[in-house]
């Protein structure tokens, strides 16, 4: 008697559940992503007026100290 040989069961490729949850955390990754790149923007924004502010403040206390030293 001729034995044969065994076949491989060929089934579809199915996704694991770790992949699943891998997607999952990667979604909330992205999300949180964008929520922190949107705060930053807002941070930026403040710290960009506050910056200014400073600056002008600074012309202006050298202008007077300019001024008084002319007198």
């Amino acid at each position: 008697m001729a034995t044969a040989t065994r076949r491989r069961v060929l089934r579809p490729a199915t996704l694991p559940a770790s992949n699943h949850r891998q997607q999952a955390q990667l979604q909330r990754k992205r999300a949180q992503l964008e929520k922190e790149r949107a705060s930053l923007n807002r941070w930026m924004s403040r710290l960009r007026r506050s910056f200014h502010a400073v600056e002008k403040q600074q012309s202006r206390i050298g202008r007077l100290e300019r001024q008084i030293a002319k007198l």
